[in-house]
């Protein structure tokens, strides 16, 4: 008959610091095998820095700026645009405009007034416009991007009773921007409901002194006989290649080509009196022209398929 002693299961006494031994290898086997554990702070959020204590893990920091990169909206075309490859003569129009740029990026958040971009198509206005968010994002400062067309038009859609979206829903972020690009101001047809939205945006952040940057393709004064011959013959040459104008519809919103070929219209006839005068208190006006980059693009295309 086997012996009781043999049925039973052996016990083996483990000392507290084999297990923590045991634990502490198993720990350190985890965090060297997954690559998604932080090697500052191993997953903590906190660093320690030698001589001088604890602080919030670089980590945590490079996921806030991904997080306001990807909430800024900016456009595709545009994800690229940064101040470094912004091209430019020496003292040209365009390179004032960058210096205007950077100093605003290196300064913040000790600036009171943001920008006006001012200029005709294709000088970089809108790519000025995206590299300041791209370097105060780098600073860990949230921003916004929107095209002002496209932001009238989110509102328009909200009005839709099928719309899970509200006005308010669309506007709160566009309020609470610490600092927002409106692209192409004035590009829309100013009718009653599109000037009192304008007011509506620019004087609510004109009033909590939110920094706002702005880009349009029109001017205070209206250009001279001399650029208004230039630019139909430029607007001649590219209507060639295009369809007929688009004309405004009932409850809709289209870019209104007339008033580019026009050239005669001022920012202040597109957004009205009240807001201009905001504006020059809210921005430093920044004129910049130049020939259309694009075109210039195009031209180099067509002659590199001639060769």
């Amino acid at each position: 008959m086997p012996s009781d002693k043999a049925n039973k299961s052996a016990i083996r006494i483990v000392n507290r610091d084999e297990t923590s031994d045991a634990d502490s290898s198993k720990n350190e086997l985890n965090i060297a095998t997954d690559p998604a554990v932080c090697q500052y702070c191993f997953g903590t959020g906190t660093e320690v820095v030698s001589g001088k204590g604890a602080r919030p893990c670089r980590c945590r920091a490079q996921d806030s700026r991904q997080r306001f990169l990807e909430a800024a909206r900016i456009p595709r075309r545009y994800a690229n645009c940064t101040l470094d490859n912004f091209k430019s003569d020496p003292n040209s129009s365009p390179n004032i405009a960058f210096r205007y740029a950077c100093r605003l990026v290196l300064d913040y958040p000790d600036v009171d007034r943001g920008l006006l971009f001012m200029g005709p198509v294709g000088v970089g206005k809108t790519h000025l416009a995206v590299a300041i968010l791209q370097g105060l994002i780098q600073k860990g400062v949230p921003c916004l991007f929107y095209e002002f067309g496209s932001l009238l038009k989110e509102i328009q859609d909200s009005y839709n009773p099928i719309s899970k979206n509200s006005e308010l829903r669309v506007l709160a972020p566009v309020y609470q921007a610490e600092v927002l690009v409106l692209d192409e101001l004035g590009a829309t047809i100013p009718t009653d409901w599109v000037r009192d939205t304008m007011h509506q945006i620019i004087n609510k952040r004109y009033n909590d002194k939110k920094l706002t940057i702005f880009t349009t393709n029109f001017l205070d004064d209206p250009r001279t006989e001399q650029d208004e011959a230039a630019a139909r013959q430029d607007e001649a040459i590219d209507d060639q290649d295009e369809a007929a104008p688009r004309r405004r519809t009932r409850g809709k919103l289209t870019v209104d080509r007339r008033a580019r070929q026009s050239d005669t219209q001022t920012l202040e006839d597109r957004i009205g009196t009240r807001l201009r005068s905001r504006l020059y208190e809210m921005c430093n006006k920044v004129l910049i022209d130049g020939e259309d980059y694009r075109k210039r693009l195009d031209k180099r295309r067509f002659d590199s398929t001639r060769i």
